[in-house]
């Protein structure tokens, strides 16, 4: 396959963590590990090796970081998916291309996956709405370029694009589930077995 684009290449790769980025990276960290109700404000500001002064001016609440953290990750996916649906080329090498990376910054970042599904429920009301929300336009997004793909003709009609969205990302959601980084497969091979799978099932 085509190599994929990379939306975010030329980032500076010694750039040192700023505050927020430091105390995002420790609560992944620590809320993956030990939950996010078992994890102190001051764990959390000894990991990160910041004052409790620091994060109170950057998060009001481990409420409020816990939120950065679904954040994070969530908002680099849809940069990365939107380069993907505005880029030129056939609709199915862009698919292809976008379903593989899904699963492989998923797989680069599971101790996200986990919190997200573990501690979602615990965020205020409003907060799950907006996540919920900037979760439906990530897979709105997906779903326009199955449609853009069966519109033209490169992927069948018979099977309505929210069910192939569904099927997908279920299979995406379970990876924290059973993936392991020292396994016999790496996050890009399950990126291209997956949107392999992905694709054969559209194609006419």
């Amino acid at each position: 396959m085509t190599k994929p684009v990379e939306p975010d290449a030329g980032a500076a790769e010694t750039a040192p963590l700023s505050v927020p980025d430091r105390l995002t990276a420790a609560a992944t960290r620590l809320f993956a590990e030990h939950g996010f109700e078992r994890t102190s404000v001051q764990e959390l500001v000894e990991a990160a090796g910041v004052t409790k002064g620091a994060m109170y001016h950057y998060f009001t609440s481990k409420d409020d970081l816990l939120f950065a953290v679904y954040e994070r990750v969530l908002s680099m996916q849809t940069r990365r998916l939107a380069a993907f649906a505005e880029a030129e080329g056939p609709v199915a090498r862009r698919l292809h291309q976008a379903a593989a990376d899904v699963v492989i910054t998923t797989v680069d970042n599971l101790d996200d996956t986990l919190i997200f599904f573990r501690s979602l429920h615990m965020l205020s009301p409003a907060r799950q709405s907006q996540v919920r929300k900037e979760r439906r336009s990530y897979h709105e997004l997906f779903r326009s370029l199955v449609e853009e793909g069966a519109r033209e003709g490169a992927f069948r009609t018979d099977v309505p694009p929210d069910i192939v969205v569904s099927q997908y990302f279920g299979a995406v959601h379970h990876l924290g589930m059973w993936y392991h980084a020292d396994g016999e497969l790496s996050g890009a091979q399950v990126g291209e077995h997956f949107a392999d799978l992905l694709l054969a099932s559209l194609r006419t």
